[in-house]
Order: structure tokens, then C-alpha cells, then sequence
């Protein structure tokens, strides 16, 4: 079950047909809450940061259909908790190490 879905066909001109891509371009620079006119109202959307994208282009029967599909989650995708610090651990002789310092020491050697 969807639930909204919003669908608008009409016939444009090549030029209408470019000022309501360049509205929806403008809104998706903008992003967070957009609004985007479409005759007879307005669309407002929450559009955030990462999209998923799908293009499409179908030639049949004459014809080439082109389908630009913009898809993002309703929610807020949740964060992930940052990582916690590497445990020390002791060695044999009693002095501590880090293994995340370790680690940036190994990739400094070798640049």
C-alpha cells in the first residue's frame, strides 16, 4: 500500500518541459524541506542529502520514454554510533599499546 502517490501527465513544450526540470533540480540543490511548483499546486518535499537514482530510457514503438527516478527513505536514516577506541592491551613486558596507533604508525611507514 502506498501512502501518497502523487502523478501528473501532461502534454509541454520542450521549453515548459525544461523549467520544470530546472525547478526540480534547484529543489534538490536546496534539499531539507523544498517546495516545487507544479500547476495547479505545490509539492513540498523533505528531500535530504543521499538520494538513489534510477534512469531509464525505453525506445518502442516509435517512441522514446525517458524515466528519471529520484528515491529517498520517509525517515531520518539513524547514525551510526562512532567507533569506540581501541582496547589496550599489555604485552609481555608489562608496557601497553595501542592497536589503533599501531595501525597509523604501519600506514605512515609506507607512504
Amino acid at each position: 500500500m502506498t501512502d501518497l502517490k502523487f502523478e501528473q501527465k501532461r502534454s509541454l513544450s520542450r521549453l515548459e518541459a525544461a523549467d520544470q526540470l530546472t525547478a526540480l533540480a534547484a529543489a534538490l540543490r536546496k534539499g531539507g524541506d523544498a517546495e516545487l511548483e507544479l500547476s495547479p499546486g505545490t509539492l513540498s518535499l523533505r528531500i535530504p542529502d543521499d538520494l538513489r537514482s534510477e534512469i531509464e530510457v525505453e525506445i518502442d514503438n516509435g517512441e522514446i520514454e525517458l524515466e528519471i527516478e529520484l528515491t529517498w527513505p520517509t525517515t531520518a536514516p539513524k547514525r551510526k554510533k562512532p567507533p569506540t577506541k581501541a582496547a589496550r592491551t599489555t604485552t609481555g613486558t608489562g608496557t601497553s599499546t595501542s592497536k589503533t596507533r599501531n595501525t597509523k604508525r604501519s600506514a605512515t611507514k609506507k607512504s
